[in-house]
Formats: structure tokens, C-alpha cells, sequence
């Protein structure tokens, strides 16, 4: 066997020894490189107490060099394929993981957040390609009808523009994020917590199987791995650090979805809340994430995302700005006269200008104007205001 095969299957052997994430063994890698690091550790010389305990268990239910060969051949069988930091296709963003620490963070989860060791994958893309342009659309899987809409527009505005949509494969917002962008014959990659066999939520699998035919599916655990729920969160770092920047799309007060967003902001991504009604339960955790987090961002749809992800000075979202009306032409003067018109009666010259406190000349002139703009009628008696329906059908 080669040394890069030898490399390969020690990189997922140590994935299969102690969850991804793991610094020290991140550390090990770095340092003596995956087969060295390895061997290191199944002579039970870990660095600390916890990862040598972790590798002890782990290592009674199998021999580690073996589970990996046996990983790799139910990933050929499965359509699926391993990718290392050697291969092209690996996903370099990945790296700045390395530097990112949570503050207050005192549960494991939160502080073992190191680079991934290895990706699986099933679908054509190249991983670093799908993962380039792209952004995460997460949020909270008893999603409303409200949120369910705003994903999937977002999805499938992303994914007609051009851009790869990522996210968790779960019910509610990944999936309709995921959907929205299949809708839009876009890219859409699935990034999961256990193996690609092993698609979790099992009603998702049309979905998955979708995805895999057009997209990406992608996993830190080897195939036939189990979802078990810590590895949602750990899985939560990927999402954030391999795209451009994540949106939030309804959370409630606990969600595994803010803490994505806080793993972007922490990483130097953009962190993206889409606000909801005060009275909805599955809108807390975003409106606190944004009251909370000084680099969160709140966007309210496509345009706004695209700014915070997009190029600098390049697809910078339009201004909101009410329909222009005739009246928003007017200079001061004529607004003025305009105001010194009774609603239901005409006006002789003189008393319009000195209801609008303007000059005779001023006021005839101005009356003109507005004459021609459909906003005052002329008749016998004076001016008036033009009836509501013409008025209208001039703006």
C-alpha cells in the first residue's frame, strides 16, 4: 500500500476513533502527520486523559486500520467518495476552523470545533467548487408557514443567481431551502451528521436522493455511522466555515441553527437573521441573536444576502422605497400652493397665494404646473383639486 493510501485510511481511522473536531487530534495530524498520529494513538499515547479513554472504547469494537478499509468499501458500493486535504477538491476554507474559539464556551461541542480530517461524498460536483459560491440557509425544523415561504424563496433567489445553497438535509427550513433551490434547477449540497447510507431524517430521503443526483451530499462520518445528536452540532461547524456566509430562517430560543450562525460570525462570515413576528415562538432565538450578536445582519430577502456575501461594491441590494408619487416631484413652493387648496371648493388666485404665503406671480406659475401635472383644475370660479380618480390615473 502507498503512503497516500496509508494517509487516507489512518485520516478516517482517527475520524472513527474520536469524533471530528477533535483539536488534539487535529493537532497530532498537523504535527507528525495522519499515519504517525495514528499509530500514537492506538499505543495509547494520546495527549490527555479523555481522547486516551475515547480511543480505548472505540478501539474495543474493532480493529481501526480495518473499520476504515471496510468504510472505503461500502463507499464504492455506495456511489460515494473520500476526500482529503491532499485532493483538489478539497474545500481550503475549511482551515480557518483553526482559529476559532467561542467565547464563554465551557460544553465539549463548543470547544472541540478543529478542521475536518476527510469529507464523504456522493454526487458529481467537486466539493471545493459546490462549496466556493456558496451560502448556508439554516433555521428551526417545526418551522412555520411563514418561515417555510422565506426559505424557500431564498433558496431558489440563490440558486437562480447563480449561488450553491447549503444547509442540513433537516425537516423545515433545510429542507424547504434545499427544495427551493432544486426548484430552481440550481445546486443545492446536504451537509450530514452521520453516514450517506444512513440519510437523516429517513423522510427525507426523496429529498436526499434528489440532491445526490444533482447536487451533493457530504459527511465528516464514514458511511453506515449513526446520527446520534451531538454530531448535529459538530456537524454545524462545516456549515459555517465552508460557505460565504450564513442565513438564519426562524429558531427558537434553544436552536442548534443560532449556533451555526455564531460559528460563521466566528470564523469572520457574514451572519445573516431574517426577523419574524414578536409573537411567534420560532422567531425568538433570531431576534435574540440579533440583539446579542453585534455582527449579525438582518436581511429580509435575496438582494440583501447577495450584499453581504457578493463581491465589494457589487450586488448591492436596491434601496426600499415607496412608489413614486407626482406629488414627490413638487419643489417646496409648489407643494405649498398645493396645501393652500381646500379639498372641496375652488380657490380664487389671490387667496390661494396668500393661504401658501407665496408671491401672485409665484402662485400662478406654480398653478400651472400643477395644472399640467392632473394635481389642480382650473374653473370659472378659481382652482381646485383635481377628483381622486384623475389624479390616479396621471401617477
Amino acid at each position: 500500500m502507498s503512503a497516500v493510501e496509508d494517509g487516507r485510511l489512518a485520516r478516517i481511522a482517527l475520524t472513527w476513533l474520536a469524533e471530528p473536531g477533535t483539536r488534539a487530534v487535529h493537532r497530532l495530524v498537523e504535527e507528525l502527520g495522519p499515519v504517525a498520529a495514528l499509530d500514537l494513538l492506538l499505543d495509547g499515547g494520546a495527549p490527555d486523559r479523555s481522547l486516551r479513554a475515547a480511543v480505548a472504547a472505540r478501539s474495543v469494537g474493532g480493529n481501526a486500520r480495518a473499520v476504515a478499509e471496510q468504510a472505503l468499501a461500502r463507499a464504492e458500493r455506495l456511489g460515494a467518495r473520500l476526500i482529503t486535504p491532499d485532493d483538489d477538491e478539497w474545500p481550503v476554507r475549511v482551515a480557518e476552523l483553526q482559529r476559532l474559539r467561542l467565547s464563554g464556551a465551557d460544553r465539549k461541542v463548543d470547544l472541540e470545533t478543529a478542521p475536518p480530517l476527510c469529507f464523504w461524498a456522493r454526487g458529481a460536483w467537486p466539493l471545493a467548487q459546490a462549496f466556493d459560491r456558496s451560502v448556508a440557509v439554516v433555521g428551526a425544523r417545526a418551522a412555520t408557514p411563514y418561515g417555510t415561504h422565506v426559505a424557500t424563496e431564498l433558496g431558489y433567489g440563490l440558486a437562480d443567481r447563480g449561488w450553491a445553497v447549503v444547509s442540513g438535509g433537516a425537516f423545515g427550513i433545510d429542507a424547504a431551502a434545499h427544495r427551493g433551490a432544486l426548484t430552481a434547477g440550481g445546486l443545492t449540497v446536504a451537509v450530514l451528521a452521520c453516514g450517506l447510507d444512513r440519510p437523516y431524517p429517513v423522510g427525507n430521503t426523496a429529498l436526499f436522493d434528489r440532491i445526490a443526483e444533482t447536487g451533493l451530499l457530504v459527511s465528516e462520518w464514514m458511511p453506515a455511522a449513526e446520527p446520534l445528536r451531538p454530531r448535529f452540532l459538530i456537524r454545524n461547524r462545516v456549515i459555517a466555515a465552508a460557505t460565504r456566509g450564513t442565513v438564519l430562517v426562524e429558531a427558537a430560543a434553544r436552536s442548534g441553527a443560532t449556533q451555526t450562525l455564531n460559528r460563521a460570525l466566528g470564523v469572520g462570515r457574514p451572519g445573516m437573521v431574517v426577523p419574524g413576528p414578536v409573537t411567534s415562538a420560532m422567531s425568538v432565538g433570531a431576534h435574540e441573536t440579533l440583539r446579542e450578536q453585534p455582527g449579525a445582519r438582518l436581511v429580509t430577502g435575496v438582494a440583501h444576502v447577495l450584499e453581504e456575501v457578493g463581491r465589494v461594491g457589487d450586488d448591492l441590494a436596491p434601496p426600499a422605497r415607496a412608489p413614486e408619487r407626482l406629488r414627490d416631484r413638487l419643489d417646496d413652493e409648489a407643494t405649498q400652493v398645493l396645501e393652500a387648496l381646500p379639498r372641496r371648493r375652488p380657490l380664487a388666485l389671490e387667496s390661494i397665494a396668500s393661504r401658501a404665503g407665496v408671491a401672485l406671480r409665484t402662485a400662478m406659475r406654480k398653478l400651472s404646473m400643477l395644472e399640467e401635472l392632473g394635481l389642480v383644475v382650473r374653473r370659472d370660479d378659481g382652482y381646485a383639486l383635481a377628483p381622486p380618480a384623475e389624479t390616479n390615473r396621471r401617477r
